[in-house]
């Protein structure tokens, strides 16, 4: 068995590549392919089957075009609604992939069409299995159960569900089975997952609290409680995951701008670079949305798909990035881009505040927000902070009071800078991006809260 795990940090997605003789499965791809095309290639394979887990809400998958390039044969659980050629499972289906038996459970409660992947290797037979999860259990979480509600069904009725897939199949298998989610720690998928990508059923056992002996009325309240706000983008990327995406060749290319043209640009500016960059001179009511952070995610969350965008960056390669990152969650409409190299317009700036800087500077006449989700700051933050999650700024900002002089800060300083960014453009005229964040705060002893545990829910 050839065995490789794909980990897309941007999203916290994780993707495999598993092959036997020649024959090759990709389960849950990532919307740009090239990579699993070149592992086949590199080990002589062809890729016989393309494997869904459930249809993804925080990204758009790669599904169709991957399929269309290799003849390969898509597959879901019989549940899902697809608009394109599919191979529908079943529980307890099984397939050959040269000397590999997969097969099939149905696993709903995350989504009603969620299966998980049983894959034994006949070459090893007393090896252990490797079981592909997708959103049914995570490392030190599980799915969560709010995210179709469209669909009919209630959280709580999700919930149940996957306690019965949880018991009824994934439990029964043996401890040494090898677990392999979808997402690791920073997906929106859901609330306390792990940082590690893999793990055993039997750690899994023993860590995870949704694992622990506890009746279904209470796993329900576990698991159905306390779910950060679900991105608006999520809906628009699972149905587009059913009906199957363009090719990312076939999408425009974005045009280059002049600095009229950005400076009036009748949509979205992201500015891609840097929080020291874009503070130190960047394009007027553009936002800071850095690659070097989950920039598809915050993007999908805070734009709403099919507004107009465009790019400011260093490099091209850098827009050419960008692009492939918005189209990775169902963001197709960057319209055009400008180098900040070449811009002569004006400019705004925001000014870079270490923790010391700060703690000195705080007094009535200031404001301090905390953008992280409201779990993070009850767990741990600099005293005398608002916490205005980011996803939640623009809709509360009336808490906040513009003419006041205002210092933004996340765990690191990246969300702070496009929070600086987001109240620039409501017309604050002193925000201040907190460097370092709260990392660095409570590193240098500074005066700081708890006000929850920090216990796993």
């Amino acid at each position: 068995m050839k065995f490789k795990q794909f980990y897309l940090g941007c999203l916290a997605h994780a993707s495999y590549y598993i092959s036997s003789n020649g024959e090759a499965a990709v389960i849950d791809p990532q919307r740009d392919v090239t990579q699993y095309l070149d592992e086949a290639e590199a080990n002589g394979d062809t890729i016989k089957y393309v494997i869904e887990t459930h249809s993804h809400a925080d990204f758009v998958s790669g599904h169709v075009e991957l399929a269309k390039k290799t003849g390969a044969k898509i597959i879901f659980g019989q549940r899902a609604n697809t608009e394109f050629e599919t191979l529908k499972v079943k529980d307890g289906d099984e397939l050959p992939l040269g000397d590999i038996n997969l097969t099939f459970l149905e696993t709903p409660g995350h989504t009603p069409e969620g299966i998980t992947i049983l894959a034994k290797d006949n070459e090893d037979p007393t090896g252990p299995l490797k079981m592909f999860t997708g959103d049914t259990l995570f490392i030190g979480d599980v799915g969560r159960p709010d995210l179709i509600g469209s669909k009919g069904f209630t959280a709580e009725q999700m919930a149940s569900m996957l306690y019965d897939s949880l018991h009824d199949k994934i439990l029964p298998l043996p401890d040494d089975t090898l677990v392999y989610p979808a997402h690791g720690a920073g997906s929106l998928c859901g609330k306390s997952l792990s940082s590690e990508t893999f793990s055993t059923l039997g750690e899994q056992r023993r860590t995870n609290y949704a694992l622990r002996p506890m009746s279904r009325e209470d796993f329900i309240k576990a698991v159905a409680s306390d779910q950060p706000e679900v991105p608006a983008y999520f809906p628009v990327s699972a149905s587009q995951n059913l009906k199957g995406s363009a090719d990312l060749a076939d999408l425009p290319k974005p045009e280059r701008l002049d600095s009229k043209q950005i400076a009036n640009f009748d949509g979205v500016v992201i500015d891609v670079r840097p929080n020291a960059q874009y503070g130190a001179g960047h394009v007027p009511n553009s936002i800071n949305i850095g690659l070097g952070g989950q920039f598809a995610s915050w993007a999908g969350t805070l734009i709403t798909v099919g507004t107009p965008i465009a790019i400011v960056a260093e490099t091209e390669e850098q827009v050419d990035e960008a692009v492939m990152r918005l189209a990775r969650v169902g963001e197709e409409s960057v319209k055009g881009f400008i180098l900040f190299a070449d811009y002569d317009g004006d400019t705004k700036t925001v000014e870079q505040v270490s923790v010391d800087q700060v703690n000195q500077k705080l007094n009535d006449d200031t404001q301090f927000v905390d953008v992280r989700r409201s779990a993070e700051h009850a767990a741990g933050h600099a005293a005398k902070t608002i916490n205005i999650p980011l996803d939640k700024l623009s809709r509360e900002i009336d808490q906040l009071d513009p003419d006041k002089p205002t210092y933004v800060i996340c765990q690191g300083g990246y969300r702070s800078s496009l929070g600086t960014s987001i109240l620039e453009n409501a017309g604050f005229d002193h925000v201040y991006n907190v460097t370092g964040g709260t990392k660095a705060w409570l590193e240098a002893g500074l005066p700081s809260e708890e006000t929850a545990a920090k216990a796993a829910p």
